[in-house]
């Protein structure tokens, strides 16, 4: 599909990257107070019905990783820019061995300080090739909204592949942006421009066959790719729209919630097929794909 917007590039792998790149020294910059300035989704504090909203989409992911991984026992985590932890403690109340990697400790100091232990803080890039250095293998890396942000996405699932064990699995998370969908809605005026280009937050732009185009150029098999809550769908009413009315982004939000947490009383393989078919057909704020090594 062709886009037309002066502010990004078609990467030849298929997602799309701003155009032009801003340096690393300014994109250091600009994450020295990422999480202190509450940009993208991160707040000073959440609701318990977020919480349990948090937990609930850990535990659907969790479930399909560990489908893949075919072993029923915990082993090694690693979270690649880890944000607040909340991973983190979901994985280590159920068992695992977890490590974290950011840029920043703010955001874990902030939600889960008792973490911080775990958490190592720098350059996610030279944080990873400090691990391969040493040879070490995780049985389960996770990559939730890290992908979007970095200069260069190929060469991060390069090294992550380096990195997950033999029956290792890679979960990656990305906003489902540049689709279809989101095209219709400008096409026919139920947006004003593409709200979903946020730079300097997000540098690629992935949907569902870029996704899996990256993966599969980088050493990966991809086995599976969910959605997730298609909040956009709000776009298309005039009293939900969002975009047009930021009034209305907290009713958005909230039904939401309710919605994941009225799924996640049903059993998580269900759900993922479900979110899994909405994928499929292009639909889901984000998508995650869940990547083996290639032999």
């Amino acid at each position: 599909m062709t886009i037309n917007d002066s502010r990004l590039k078609r990467h030849p792998l298929g997602f799309l990257q701003a155009d032009p790149m801003p340096t690393a020294q300014e994109l250091s910059d600009y994450y020295a107070s990422y999480y202190q300035q509450e940009r993208s989704n991160y707040r000073k504090s959440y609701t318990a019905q977020e919480h349990a909203f948090f937990d609930a989409k850990l535990a659907q992911r969790a479930a399909l990783a560990e489908k893949l991984r075919g072993t029923g026992t915990p082993g090694r985590f690693l979270d690649v820019g880890c944000g607040e932890g909340f991973a983190l403690a979901w994985f280590r109340r159920a068992g695992w061995h977890v490590e974290g990697i950011d840029h920043s400790l703010a955001g874990i100091k902030a939600m889960n300080p008792d973490l911080a232990d775990a958490v190592t803080a720098g350059d996610l890039f030279g944080l990873l090739d400090t691990r391969i250095g040493a040879s070490e293998k995780y049985d389960l890396v996770w990559l939730t909204n890290v992908l979007e942000h970095v200069i260069d996405p190929v060469g991060l699932l390069e090294r992550l592949r380096r990195l997950v064990a033999p029956g290792g699995v890679l979960a990656v998370t990305v906003p489902n942006d540049g689709s279809a969908y989101q095209e219709k809605l400008l096409a026919d005026g139920h947006i004003p421009e593409r709200f979903w280009v946020a730079l300097p937050d997000h540098l690629a732009y992935f949907t569902r066959d870029s996704l899996r185009a990256i993966a599969g150029a980088t050493g990966w098999d991809c086995q599976e790719i969910i959605g997730d809550f298609p909040i956009d769908l709000f776009l298309m009413h005039d009293g939900s729209n969002y975009v047009r009315d930021r009034m209305q982004g907290a009713s958005a939000h909230r039904a939401r919630v309710e919605m994941e947490l009225l799924l996640a009383e049903q059993p998580a393989e269900a759900v993922n097929r479900f979110y899994a078919a909405l994928a499929e057909v292009g639909l889901g704020r984000n998508i995650t794909a869940f990547l083996t090594p290639r032999d």
